[in-house]
């Protein structure tokens, strides 16, 4: 049985396309379609439901030496209201999930994790946290919208004062009120645009959502969906846990190494992150040069020789071209390189471009 987030009815109400994604029932798109979604981020303004994400709360005296046990990255030099992401491997260097981690307090941090995994997160930070840390699954108490897209600022700018709203990116502000709600503003997104992600308790998500609708009408907002989400983030070459990384795919090959700190004293499944050496395949771009759309797990071939599978693709409308992500052998990665990939048994024309594919600003 699927669970709705608490802005389901108001989906539902707006024309949503209703699918189970993730153990939830949300909206892959409304009326205005994909596209039009799509291009209102990257143009205007957008806003999402993604109340589905997981919230994990660490909190004690021992809570940032469990999340430096537990990811790859490194807390320790980490500012109070920042956010910072990171990688939480299995012992075999496998890739558990990615998430990204607010500090509140040199005692209290909060873990955003996918919500596919939430559960599997939840029982491996519990089972491997330290002595001292209370590790607490706040997921069903939380709701959370994102506002993305160049208008983003002033949308917020007409409902709080100016230093209220986040300026720096990855920085959040925990103890906002919009008109009487409690709200947690980051700057963060998954969209490779300029936005926010605005955390509230479930009571408050419908009137917040009706909030934000209204006050985004004049700056061209409109509600976008998981179709939307999809292409946005590939367009902007961010990676999806199951399709760029999984338990098979270490960090390093996924391409985020900047959020892997190997110098850090250690970490589960650093030993076989170093012992592996530099990886044998890493995350590439294509562009399709060819007819056709390429879509995950396709075989890419060099030369008649496979050399990898893709792990996403996709027509990118603000680009205006198809694109697809890859894990392919690491000696064929150099830019301009020409492949194939099988698309049903049809060979078709890409080649290999540099990532991302999309930036705000160019």
């Amino acid at each position: 049985m699927e669970r709705k987030t608490p802005l389901y009815d108001i989906h539902v109400a707006e024309g949503g396309k209703i699918v189970p994604f993730a153990g939830y029932l949300l909206p892959v798109q409304y009326g205005s379609g994909v596209i039009k979604e799509h291009m209102a981020v990257r143009q205007q303004a957008g806003l999402f439901d993604v109340s589905h994400m997981g919230e994990i709360l660490f909190t004690g005296p021992t809570a940032l030496a469990s999340l430096n046990h537990l990811l790859t990255n490194d807390y320790s030099n980490m500012p109070v209201n920042k956010v910072r992401y990171g990688v939480m491997c299995n012992p075999q260097g496998g890739t558990i999930d990615d998430l990204v981690v607010y500090k509140f307090g040199e005692e209290a941090y909060l873990a955003v994790v996918n919500a596919s995994n939430r559960e599997k997160d939840y029982a491996h930070m519990a089972a491997n946290v330290l002595d001292g840390t209370k590790c607490e699954d706040i997921s069903d108490s939380v709701a959370q919208l994102a506002l993305q897209g160049p208008k983003a600022p002033a949308i917020l700018k007409k409902l709080l004062p100016e230093d209220q709203v986040p300026k720096g990116y990855y920085t959040a502000l925990p103890n906002v009120e919009i008109q009487g709600m409690k709200c947690l503003i980051s700057r963060t997104g998954y969209t490779g645009e300029l936005g926010y992600e605005i955390y509230t308790s479930n009571e408050n998500a419908p009137k917040l959502w009706k909030l934000l609708r209204e006050t985004g009408e004049e700056f061209g907002l409109i509600p976008c969906g998981l179709g939307a989400r999809d292409t946005l983030r590939l367009e902007a070459a961010m990676p999806l846990y199951g399709h760029e990384m999984d338990e098979t795919i270490t960090p390093l090959e996924a391409g985020l190494d900047f959020g892997v700190k190997l110098n850090k004293a250690e970490f589960i499944g650093r030993e076989a992150l170093v012992s592996a050496g530099a990886p044998q395949r890493v995350r590439i771009g294509l562009e399709v040069t060819g007819r056709g759309i390429v879509r995950e797990r396709q075989a890419v071939f060099a030369g008649g020789e496979k050399i990898g599978v893709t792990t996403s693709g996709t027509h990118c409308p603000y680009l205006g071209k198809a694109v697809a992500m890859a894990l392919v052998d690491a000696q064929h990665t150099a830019p301009g390189t020409e492949v194939e990939v099988d698309v049903r048994g049809r060979k078709v024309a890409a080649k290999i471009i540099p990532l991302p594919f999309y930036t705000r600003g160019k």
